[in-house]
């Protein structure tokens, strides 16, 4: 009876003794475990994403009826916002300082470039709180939390597009009619959006972990809007003044401004083609491609990190 409690002692021990000197990875391996929420690989990672793009669009489009719920005037002020941040700019850089100068349709050149720099704006500002303002929900459940930014991005897409219906009827008001150029507010659009889906991702990883930096973002994209010519040309601005040349392609090459010129010479007669920058198209896809891809590829590298800590 000893020797046969004595053998089965030492056959239950031996598969112990035989992890000695394993790491905790080794073992893992070796019994085939996996960490709980660890990063898929980027073409799975992808795969998830596909997968779920039903949810990001029911996500965005109720996150866009939310927002105004508590509003008396509602989604209305999908509209009032940029068009009484229009109306602001107008008085201030457009009568009293004069930035409409020289400039033909002001009206139509101000409103086209508030509201397509209120898209971007709107974009990172709430990329910035994808993640630190939905820690509940990134908590609770399991998905890749890319579908937060790239929901919030598709919000502003679709708060853009309802607005613009409002840009049109102002454009009619001021006499542009409408003609071919007017497509080319599609392909325009869709690289713009890329571009702020890409920075949103960014700025959900740093926001993930430095919330403050929600606090200090009003202040960099006020800097940046005043960089994009959006309230005056940048061309008559430069003109006459003796600025290095890096810093006249910088303002040219700047994102933000490169869309609001792209969409500007779609949408009005006057401002025609030798008013933008060389080589634009290509500013527009390479600004797209660079910050899609890269913006994806930072965010996904932390997808084990969110909610975490």
């Amino acid at each position: 009876m000893s020797e046969t409690t004595h053998d089965s002692a030492v056959a239950m021990s031996a598969p112990a003794a035989s992890d000695e000197g394993l790491t905790a990875a080794q073992r893992a391996q070796k019994y085939g475990l996996a960490q709980s929420g660890a990063r898929p690989s980027l073409p799975e990672y992808v795969r998830q994403l596909w997968h779920r793009r039903h949810f990001i669009s029911a996500f965005a489009s109720a996150k866009l009826t939310a927002q105004y719920s508590q509003a008396k005037l509602g989604q209305v002020w999908q509209v009032a916002t940029p068009l009484l941040n229009a109306l602001v700019y107008y008085l201030i850089f457009g009568l009293l300082i004069g930035t409409r100068k020289g400039v033909p349709d002001f009206v139509p050149f101000l409103v086209t470039g508030v509201f397509i720099f209120t898209f971007t704006q709107s974009s990172v500002m709430a990329g910035t709180r994808a993640i630190s303002g939905n820690l509940g929900l990134v908590r609770a459940l399991h998905f890749p939390r890319a579908c937060l930014p790239i929901s919030f991005c598709l919000m502003q897409l679709q708060q853009l597009l309802f607005s613009m219906g409002v840009l049109v009827l102002i454009l009619l008001g001021f006499g542009q009619m409408p003609t071919w150029s007017w497509f080319l507010v599609l392909p325009a659009l869709l690289l713009q959006f890329v571009f702020n889906t890409g920075l949103a991702m960014v700025m959900a990883r740093l926001g993930s972990k430095t919330p403050d930096l929600a606090q200090l973002m009003p202040f960099i994209m006020r800097t940046w809007m005043y960089a994009s010519g959006v309230m005056f040309s940048i061309d008559l601005i430069l003109k006459g003044k003796h600025v290095p040349q890096f810093v006249e392609v910088l303002l040219n090459a700047n994102p933000a401004a490169v869309y609001i010129d792209l969409m500007r010479f779609a949408l009005i007669d006057s401002f025609t083609a030798d008013k933008l920058p060389p080589h634009v198209w290509a500013f527009a896809g390479g600004w797209a491609l660079l910050m899609g891809v890269a913006g994806f590829v930072y965010f996904w590298k932390a997808e084990e990190r969110y909610g975490r800590g």
